[in-house]
């Protein structure tokens, strides 16, 4: 029997076509899980062009991925920083697929005018990265949380970190400040919800080949100041976080707790 069988897994951020979170989606329902995934409801003027060649429906699309290999899917649009939108996904994931075992917290503020040095970074660009990161996941954890809780048989929370908030990185400041909260946000998660069986940890990527990062991974001049620093010599691939993360929620990481896991090609040391 698939290791997670029978289990309810809900996935933040997952519609981009080449993102983190539809790769965890899809690694979570390989292993058996029925699989919510949540998206901002972006429009479809925004999508890549990748994305708009293969008439790519965000959310839609991945439930459509999800329910091909045989798994149960609900996408739900969720405004992150609503305490009642975050209470609405947890009571639709239990009346809709009957429990929720499984939170991943992948949903992350898009680069924008935030990526500058940190004297220089808008009020306002600030305020909506520590908003959509921290404050977001908060409000999603806080429900979901309650709602593992309350089945009483345990779960896993696993946050999307990165390690650009483990080290000084110029013009990350915002970000990485969140991040760096994301890794105290898990090991403070990890000793209050021990006694409730709910294993909590932290998976950090580094250089990985989405969307996002196509300005680095691009043949040129970035790509060739970054590779050096990466000990493998390459970037990672989405879905090898994804195989992480899929490790973690089933039953060889049941004695990982508190933990923050680097998937970054070595780039990274402790």
């Amino acid at each position: 029997m698939p290791d997670l069988e029978g289990k309810v897994a809900i996935v933040t951020g997952a519609g981009r076509y080449n993102g983190i979170g539809r790769h965890i989606a899809l690694a979570l329902a390989r292993d058996g899980a029925d699989v919510v995934i949540t998206g901002s409801g972006r429009s479809p003027d925004t999508y890549p062009d990748e994305e708009k060649e293969m008439g790519w429906r965000d959310i839609d699309s991945v439930a459509g991925e999800i329910r091909e290999l045989g798994r149960r899917a609900l996408p739900l649009v969720t405004d992150m920083l609503s305490a009642g939108d975050a209470k609405r996904l947890a009571d639709e994931t239990k009346r809709e697929l009957g429990r929720v075992d499984i939170l991943v917290n992948n949903a992350a503020s898009s680069r924008g005018a935030d990526r500058a040095p940190i004297l220089q970074i808008p009020d306002d660009e600030w305020r909506r990265v520590i908003d959509i990161n921290l404050t977001g996941t908060f409000l999603i954890t806080k429900a979901v949380g309650n709602a593992i809780v309350a089945g009483g048989e345990g779960g896993r929370i696993i946050n999307i970190g990165s390690i650009a908030g483990q080290e000084g990185m110029p013009t990350f400041g915002a970000y990485a400040v969140t991040k760096a909260g994301m890794i105290l946000f898990t090991q403070v998660l990890a000793v209050e919800l021990a006694t409730h069986k709910i294993n909590v940890n932290c998976v950090c990527p580094g250089l990985i080949g989405t969307h996002r990062m196509t300005d680095v991974t691009r043949p040129g001049p970035i790509r060739d100041a970054v590779m050096p620093t990466i000990p493998l010599g390459r970037e990672g691939a989405p879905e090898e976080v994804a195989a992480v993360v899929a490790f973690l929620a089933g039953p060889g990481g049941a004695y990982i707790h508190g933990q923050t896991i680097n998937v970054d090609g070595g780039r990274v040391m402790r």
